[in-house]
């Protein structure tokens, strides 16, 4: 058994295009999506066993706002329903809460992997399965990261080759709640995306086109969205995606100079958080 404390990296996980397929009887969605993890903004974290029975989370940096520091903080539940307690979690937060970029689900995936290091526990898939569903749909994605479409509620995972790209992810100073924008999806009518971008030659034959699916509701639930997009895309020089559920957005490139030369207008002339990063193989890292 590994004793010492582990340290992880959680890396985002980035949706470049979401068709929602279905409405189950139960309200939940099934869906159609292209994921990857993406090396920025990523979560740090510390995991160490400890004597006793009880867990505890702690949460700090410059995204920590919001982020539960108890018993509801998903990783502190990840930790909980792997190993019982006795393991103390520290989270230094930098992917922003309410963005769409997973953060939630990232680090519970990155709890999960510690704790199996530390144990010499493997994680078979329907062990993985149970874990996204006790903890959420985005787990088993952000356990397996890459790239991938997911599809059903996010369950099923069909891994594609990583694409080469650059990757500039913004983020406005408001948040979007992923329950308000789903429930406004349903009281709209399930609209289809009304715009469709064309993606960077490093998707050919993964992708035709990028369009999500949430991003009217989220438009609806949150007017400045719009605004933020479409200022965003005039600074980096081209179309933006919608992140998930919102509120960050995404713009590709397939040179990184061409995105750190917007990642620079971008910072200058917005109001907002930006990072410059690049698909990741995997969903987090063990001992960086």
């Amino acid at each position: 058994m590994r004793a010492a404390p582990v340290c992880v990296d959680a890396y985002a996980k980035l949706t470049l295009s979401l068709r929602i397929t279905g409405v189950r009887a139960d309200g939940y969605h099934e869906l159609e999506a292209l994921a990857i993890s993406v090396t920025e903004p990523h979560d740090s974290l510390v995991v160490t066993l400890v004597e006793g029975e009880v867990t505890t989370v702690s949460v700090v940096g410059e995204a920590s706002a919001g982020v539960p520091n108890d018993a509801s903080n998903l990783a502190s539940r990840a930790a909980r329903l792997m190993r019982g307690g006795g393991v103390d979690v520290h989270v230094h937060k930098r992917i922003p809460a309410g963005g769409g970029l997973g953060g939630g689900s990232a680090d519970a995936a990155a709890v999960l992997a510690a704790l199996a290091s530390m144990t010499g526990r493997r994680l078979p898939p329907d062990e993985v399965a149970s874990f996204g569903a006790a903890l959420g749909a985005d787990v088993p994605f952000c356990l397996s990261g890459g790239a991938a479409w997911m599809r059903g509620l996010g369950e099923r995972i069909d891994p594609v080759s990583l694409p080469r790209l650059a990757v500039l992810v913004a983020s406005p100073p408001f948040a979007v709640a992923t329950a308000d924008v789903y429930r406004a999806w349903d009281e709209m009518g399930g609209p289809r995306a009304e715009r469709e971008v064309e993606p960077p030659v490093g998707l050919a034959g993964v992708a035709d086109v990028l369009a999500n699916d949430l991003e009217p509701a989220a438009e609806q639930v949150e007017p400045r969205l719009r605004g933020f997009r479409e200022a965003l895309e005039a600074a980096a020089g081209r179309s933006a995606i919608l992140a998930g559920s919102g509120s960050s957005c995404a713009v590709l490139f397939d040179h990184r100079g061409d995105a750190a030369a917007a990642a620079r207008r971008v910072q200058e002339s917005l109001d907002c958080s930006a990072w410059l990063g690049a698909p990741a193989p995997a969903g987090y890292v063990l001992d960086p």
